[in-house]
């Protein structure tokens, strides 16, 4: 892998798992690379509960993802999750079909924890399917933009408005018509919570 033995960076990529009855859920996530004892190594903490956790922890494996496709990010926070898949037999996974790169990993240890499990992958197989180009700002203001969409519910909707609207700058400059349409669906998802708000605020108290 490129990334530092030492490297203590979150990488955002896309995790598919499987649970044990075969159904695929997809998913951005943070990951840590890591490499020990000539192993490489991937680091993924999801919050409790999780689909993903469960999954990893029901087939003990999982398949990372790189893709500039903003649009899996954002369509992940937003309710559409139905992207192509191609089967990774390393370890009866499945990637996304756009995906540049997919690592297939094997589950080698877990710590428990309340909040923030950590699970320690290990890398089983690696391959390219298609160039990395470069990223465009667009790209990297749909990906905040989609961390943001997914703390509706935990951070003030005036800080999410305020933060999205710094990011706009780089979608009206950068963005090709896939960071558009992506970026459409969280401004979307933003008016529908709002809208929620609005109208919780508006209901007569109970008595």
């Amino acid at each position: 892998m490129n990334p530092s033995p030492a490297n203590d960076v979150i990488h955002e990529v896309v995790l598919t798992t499987r649970s044990a009855a075969g159904t695929l859920h997809i998913a951005p996530m943070g990951v840590r690379y890591r490499r020990e004892a000539g192993v490489d190594l991937i680091v993924v903490m999801p919050f409790k509960p999780s689909t993903t956790l469960d999954n990893i922890l029901a087939r003990r494996g999982a398949v990372l993802n790189v893709v500039t496709d903003t649009r899996v990010f954002a369509g992940c926070v937003t309710g559409r999750r139905d992207w192509p898949t191609e089967p990774v037999p390393a370890n009866d996974g499945l990637r996304l079909a756009q995906a540049l790169r997919h690592l297939a990993l094997e589950l080698v240890d877990q710590r428990d924890d309340a909040q923030r499990p950590v699970l320690t992958l290990r890398v089983i197989e690696q391959a390219d399917h298609a160039p990395f180009l470069g990223f465009n700002r667009a790209q990297a203001a749909v990906v905040e933009g989609a961390v943001l969409v997914s703390r509706l519910r935990l951070l003030p909707l005036e800080r999410i408005e305020r933060e999205l609207a710094a990011l706009q700058v780089a979608i009206d400059k950068t963005a090709s018509p896939n960071e558009h349409e992506a970026w459409g669906w969280l401004l979307e998802a933003v008016e529908r919570h709002r809208q929620v708000q609005a109208a919780a605020s508006a209901a007569p108290e109970g008595r």
